[in-house]
């Protein structure tokens, strides 16, 4: 089994829904068992700013399934969700699940790269990240938590409704 993270976003059509819904589908991929679940966050959109806030969480996953196969399960769950990848980028969205960490993998094809190209840009995708994985490192041996350090987080607060 391969440890792999997931990053969770939604801004639209009840994000609280959106997100718990997904979660329940992360529990229906063969041959993957969720482990752990971040506490939610609402983060300001990153991209245009004329969107909702996001409801932002992480989970652990182990899995049997290829990299490419979680990508395939997880952008099932998305469609099903009512995603709809348009050109632009950054703007509001029902759900958005990204790989984030694959084990050690460092992936570069057409359909994925992992680890996420920006992650350690994104504080929204760090905090809840680290919540679960204090000790997570890049394929390269850098710790997540120097990279969180170095960002601003003080717009990333509890989820409530």
């Amino acid at each position: 089994m391969t440890r792999v993270y997931l990053a969770l976003g939604s801004n639209l059509a009840d994000p609280l829904q959106q997100v718990e819904e997904a979660l329940a589908a992360l529990d229906r991929i063969p041959e993957t068992q969720r482990v752990a679940t971040s506490p939610f966050y609402r983060t300001p959109p990153y991209g245009p700013p004329d969107q909702p806030d996001y409801l932002n969480a992480a989970v652990a996953l182990e899995t049997r399934l290829t990299p490419e196969s979680l990508l395939d399960q997880t952008q099932r769950i998305e469609l099903a969700h009512g995603r709809v990848r348009k050109a632009e980028r950054w703007g509001p969205r029902t759900l958005d699940l990204d790989i984030l960490l694959f084990g050690d993998a460092v992936i570069a094809t057409p359909r994925l790269t992992v680890p996420h190209y920006d992650m350690h840009n994104r504080a929204f995708m760090l905090v809840p990240l680290l919540e679960i994985a204090p000790e997570a490192r890049l394929p390269d041996g850098r710790p997540l938590a120097a990279l969180l350090a170095a960002l601003d987080r003080s717009a990333i607060q509890p989820w409530s409704d």
